[in-house]
């Protein structure tokens, strides 16, 4: 079973590639410059996190960034470190942050340094209002858990973001979030079905988006609750660019 699994997963992959190289945008994204990436991953293991990570990375090598994983919150201590990061992708649900950890972290995205992630990163330290407000929204649930069926669709088809997407459909968690209302949504949904008290009418709900903090580039998807899901070839397509577009 692990085996098949491991199997579907570089399939996945392969068609991921394959999707990322086939766009004319592609070689827009390219940056020849060396870039310099810290993923920070842990939290909640539900989510794979280091499986993520270590996708994330590939994905970042693969257009010239020297990656760097941390496992520890602790890394954002490290000034010197992570003034030196062009862009820090954060693989973590729920945890907490010092106060020391969250100024340093903010502070290096509101000079420049790019953040761009997914699932987690919209539901991590959430008791932190500076970094929901940096990341631009905060999750609140999932009404059907992971077996959910919908379209995401595409708002900004002409954003070289997300442009040659077009829209999809997923089976895996539908976030019901709290967003600020600045952010510049490339993709959303919509909750067809009410879940009282909660989601007390049908409602569009944004799924990517994107953000200033500072001077910092701020990217987030919604979308990547497993391995697999983010493996989907347009998933994997909209996080490259988004990841590529914050980098400093």
């Amino acid at each position: 079973m692990e085996k098949k699994l491991i199997i579907e997963r570089r399939e996945k992959l392969r068609m991921a590639e394959s999707l990322l190289k086939s766009t004319p945008f592609f070689t827009y994204w390219r940056k020849p410059e060396m870039k310099y990436a810290l993923i920070v991953q842990g939290g909640y293991s539900g989510h794979q996190p280091r499986v993520i990570a270590h996708i994330l990375a590939g994905v970042l090598r693969e257009q010239n960034f020297e990656v760097e994983i941390a496992d520890s919150l602790d890394v954002f201590l490290d000034v010197e470190k992570i003034r030196r990061t062009d862009l820090i992708v954060p693989i973590w649900t729920a945890g907490s942050l010092t106060p020391e950890q969250l100024k340093n972290f903010t502070s290096v995205v509101q000079a420049g340094t790019g953040i761009a992630g997914v699932h987690g990163m919209g539901d991590a330290f959430r008791c932190e209002i500076e970094y929901q407000g940096m990341v631009g929204g905060q999750f609140l649930r999932h009404p059907g858990d992971a077996g959910v069926t919908y379209k995401v669709h595409i708002t900004e088809p002409y954003n070289p973001l997300v442009m040659g997407i077009g829209d999809f459909v997923v089976t895996t968690e539908q976030w019901y979030m709290m967003f600020e209302p600045s952010v510049q949504v490339l993709a959303n949904t919509y909750f067809e079905q009410i879940d009282p008290p909660l989601v007390w009418r049908p409602v569009g709900m944004p799924v990517a988006w994107i953000k200033k903090y500072g001077n910092g580039r701020v990217y987030f998807n919604a979308l990547g609750h497993s391995p697999d899901i983010l493996l989907i070839p347009q998933v994997l397509t909209m996080v490259q660019r988004g990841m590529i577009w914050a980098a400093r």
